[in-house]
């Protein structure tokens, strides 16, 4: 069976409530993510074969001891299209995950929780996002796991499915 597939880690309940609780301005062409879509994806797999790509996810080494995600300190964009929060602290796991896993794109790893995206290409008035960027929020979460995710696609948001998991 083929998936839209990517691996994730996804923050704890404290973390949600923290962002959650950030100001949500009605912004004319900007659509809010859920709490259920919050993750930082390590790597974007596209279609894949489900049952081949659970398998080279096993295999992944990830680096030893604790890791710590940094959360903040403020809310920030990607151009006219994304309002994200900046997460630090998974530049190894995310190495190790694209070392077994590559992804579909040659982007270079930027971790982030997504809390916006525009409806649209080409963005947002760019002015109207300033009143949604630069809000201070500072968190940390140990990671324990990361997470095999299936995307699926259709009228609305994106529904994501936890397909496995590999503890750290």
């Amino acid at each position: 069976m083929r998936a839209r597939l990517f691996v994730a880690v996804w923050p704890p309940p404290d973390v949600v409530d923290a962002l959650r609780a950030l100001p949500r301005p009605e912004v004319p062409g900007l659509r809010w993510t859920t709490p259920d879509q919050w993750h930082v994806t390590l790597v974007f797999l596209g279609s894949r074969e489900l049952a081949e790509t659970s398998a080279a996810f096993h295999a992944v080494e990830l680096p030893p001891g604790p890791v710590v995600a940094q959360v903040g300190p403020v809310t920030g964009r990607f151009g006219n299209r994304i309002v994200h929060v900046p997460v630090a602290g998974l530049d190894e796991v995310a190495a190790a995950v694209r070392a077994s896993l590559p992804g579909d794109d040659d982007k270079p790893f930027k971790g982030h929780l997504t809390l916006a995206r525009a409806r649209e290409r080409r963005g947002v008035d760019r002015s109207a996002l300033y009143s949604v960027v630069g809000v201070p929020l500072s968190a940390s979460f140990p990671v324990s796991e990361v997470t095999l995710v299936a995307s699926t696609l259709g009228r609305g948001p994106a529904h994501y499915e936890v397909v496995d998991r590999l503890a750290l």
